[in-house]
Parts: structure tokens; sequence; C-alpha cells
């Protein structure tokens, strides 16, 4: 399966929504690199396995499930979130991509790249794991807002 969706991060004519820079919104995505818990409900921990310039290996337990994931990236610009196929797991890759069609006029791009067939028996079901990805990927827009939000006030950002 493959399903792409975008998320308006600063509406343009909306003068009471609080913008966030690319600055913010990438320090925001990158705390999902770094702290997934935050993100992610059931993720009890996440080990980094491996560092270099533009990648991660991180391990994510689930309880008793076990995911191994790489994250490439470059700053600014996107993150990729490439999944090892693994028991009771099929895989897959996420790409975030961060837009700005015009100064201030930011949206994320979420791309899934699945094994999940969308054919047959299996539609209905692949309908709900797209709605799956889209509550999850706002989620993460809201969990941004609120680290941004509070960092702001101690001057992190």
């Amino acid at each position: 399966m493959n399903f792409e969706h975008l998320v308006q991060i600063n509406d343009l004519n909306n003068p009471l929504q609080e913008f966030l820079s690319r600055e913010q919104l990438w320090q925001g995505l990158w705390q999902r690199v770094e702290q997934p818990e935050i993100f992610l409900p059931g993720l009890e921990s996440c080990q980094i396995l491996e560092r270099s310039a533009d990648a991660i290996h991180r391990r994510l337990d689930f309880g008793n499930a076990h995911i191994h994931d790489w994250v490439t990236f470059v700053a600014q610009e996107w993150l990729q979130f490439a999944i090892a196929t693994g028991e009771g797991h099929a895989g897959g890759v996420l790409r975030i991509t961060l837009e700005e069609p015009e100064p201030q006029a930011l949206f994320l791009r979420f791309n899934y790249q699945t094994t999940l067939s969308q054919e047959g028996d299996n539609a209905r079901y692949a309908e709900y794991v797209k709605s799956a990805y889209v509550a999850s990927d706002l989620d993460t827009v809201r969990v941004i807002r609120l680290l941004v939000g509070g960092e702001q006030g101690a001057g992190i950002c």
C-alpha cells in the first residue's frame, strides 16, 4: 500500500493560529526520533543502537514486540523511517517531508509505503489503516505544538 497525505501547519489566513517556524517544526519532528515515547502510545522504550551524521538505527520496544528501524534525514527537509520486517511486523517506510510553498506556509507531507494489499478482502482493512495513519500524524502535529509551546516559555526554541 502506498498512501500519502498533507497536513497544514500554518494557515496564513488564520491570524489567531500560533505559527511555527521551520526550525521549530524540525525540532519537534526531531523529538519524534530522539524521544518517540512521547509520540507513540504503547512504546515502552527506545534504544539508539547506532548513529551517524545522517542516520540513526533504533530498537523500539512495545512490550514483547521489538521493532528495528533506520531513520535517515536531511535536516529541516525530510525524515524517513524504514522499519525492518520482523516477527509480527511486515515492515514499511514512512517519509515525512517539510514543504513551504511560500514563506511561513508550512506543511508536512506524510508518505507511507507498506506491503499491505489494498485489493479484495484487504480493502476495508487498508482504509482503516489509512485512517489510523492520519490520526497518528495529526496527533504528531498536536504534540509538536505542545512541545514548542512549552519550549518557547523556557527559551529553548
